[in-house]
């Protein structure tokens, strides 16, 4: 019987988690882009941009209401916040989220269609979010095995019943709306046990079960207070993460229109492989790196953040190489030959995914070592070089001045996160040398 026994669950080695984590985001991320293939060939670019702008619209706003939760929860070294703390909060600032999406879905003066996409998309955003808490739980007690058969099974399901739906009927709308069916599917009946198992398996000295219970369920406004205030320079940062990748997407539905939006994103979307790796790694490594930096150990903390970094730079090499040597043929292969010719702009992408992989990984390093606050003004910086370059670029360059100032804004990613990475670790060292 679960509840019955307190023997803690056995945390897993950094390459069993590595593995798992791989395994499933490659799974997940497959079948995310196994949509948008089956929207590229039973559908039309307009139909890929529809589904992409539905994102585009959620996305910014549901990371900022995430407020990056689980990045705190998983570097929460020294347990100073409970698991119904980070739950409660999560549930409290999605629910505000959807409700501005819908909002701003019925007030944007977009078609019926597009509106229903866009509301679609936010309630399976909003389940994902609840799903990405439990996942945070386990994920503090390095069991990513767990997350990665949800994510597989996830994936699976998606992909699945969007391209049911879309065969069936011809509607991003309904396919949109089976995804978010999907999602709650996996959270009630797969991930919210999952948690549940770990919590009531967790070592509670002198407490039992009913404790247990109660302490899941008591309100503790002053922790969640503090929580809010530790967490929103995060959320800000998310928000500005993901408005740095739609701000480009918004510029060229703005001058371009739907089509050209719709071979962008799936452009774009072939990068996903790459950053697959790239988080899988991360956020497998990012609780040894909390540890690591907690206690003291700097030249642990920094051989680790520098295999990480490397190993993103190697990833952004063959990727470039690939893509120049047989970026066309993929491009014709996996879509249609009216994306084979944008081939420029796919090299160009590959690229900045490039940079961003070693941004990335500093990114880890700088959550891991508490280093929040500090990303705010980073990111401001970065989405602000977004900005600048789009109003300059798209209008005349298109999709190629879109990729351009992806790569720009990359770069100044990558400079700060250097920057800040080398003031943690001179910290550390002072610290430690006291």
């Amino acid at each position: 019987m679960i509840g019955t026994t307190h023997s803690t669950l056995p945390e897993l080695s950094l390459r069993a988690n590595f593995s798992w984590t791989l395994a499933g985001n490659l799974v997940y991320a497959g079948c995310q882009w196994g949509m948008l293939v089956v929207l590229a060939k039973l559908g039309s670019p307009e139909m890929v941009g529809q589904f992409a702008l539905g994102l585009a619209v959620t996305a910014p706003i549901m990371l900022f209401a995430n407020l990056q939760l689980r990045g705190i929860q998983v570097t929460d070294a020294r347990r100073e916040y409970q698991f119904g703390d980070y739950l409660r909060l999560r549930l409290i600032t999605t629910l505000l989220a959807l409700l501005a999406i819908a909002g701003i879905a019925l007030a944007s003066g977009y078609r019926w269609e597009t509106t229903l996409v866009i509301i679609a998309l936010g309630i399976a955003k909003a389940i994902e979010s609840i799903s990405d808490i439990f996942y945070g739980l386990l994920q503090q007690h390095e069991r990513m095995d767990r997350i990665a058969k949800s994510m597989m099974i996830k994936g699976a399901l998606s992909l699945g019943i969007l391209s049911a739906g879309v065969y069936a009927t011809g509607s991003v709308m309904l396919g949109a709306a089976g995804l978010a069916a999907a999602w709650a599917t996996i959270l009630a009946c797969y991930d919210i046990p999952n948690g549940i198992l770990l919590l009531r398996r967790m070592p509670q000295p002198s407490a039992s079960a009913h404790t247990q219970a109660r302490t899941l369920q008591r309100w503790d406004r002053a922790a969640l207070t503090k929580l809010v205030w530790m967490a929103l320079p995060l959320g800000l940062v998310m928000l500005l993460i993901s408005l740095n990748t739609n701000i480009p997407r918004y510029f060229i539905e703005r001058y371009q229109g739907v089509r050209e939006l719709g071979i962008f994103a799936a452009l774009a979307y072939l990068i996903v492989a790459g950053n697959t790796v790239a988080s899988a790694l991360g956020q497998s490594a990012s609780s040894r790196l909390a540890k690591y930096y907690a206690a003291g150990d700097n030249p642990a903390f920094r051989n680790l953040l520098l295999k990480l970094a490397g190993i993103g730079a190697l990833m952004g090499a063959v990727g470039i190489l690939a893509a120049l040597v047989a970026g066309r043929s993929i491009l014709t292969l996996l879509y249609r030959p009216e994306y084979a010719a944008y081939v420029d702009v796919f090299v160009l992408l590959v690229i900045d995914a490039g940079l961003g992989f070693v941004a990335s990984f500093l990114g880890y390093g700088m959550s891991a070592a508490r280093y929040f606050r500090i990303q705010l003004p980073l990111f401001i910086l970065v989405t602000g070089a977004a900005v600048l370059m789009c109003i300059f670029l798209v209008p005349s360059q298109g999709l190629y001045g879109a990729a351009i100032a992806l790569i720009i804004s990359s770069i100044v990613q990558l400079i700060g996160s250097l920057a800040i990475i080398a003031h943690a670790l001179r910290a550390l060292q002072r610290h430690a040398g006291q």
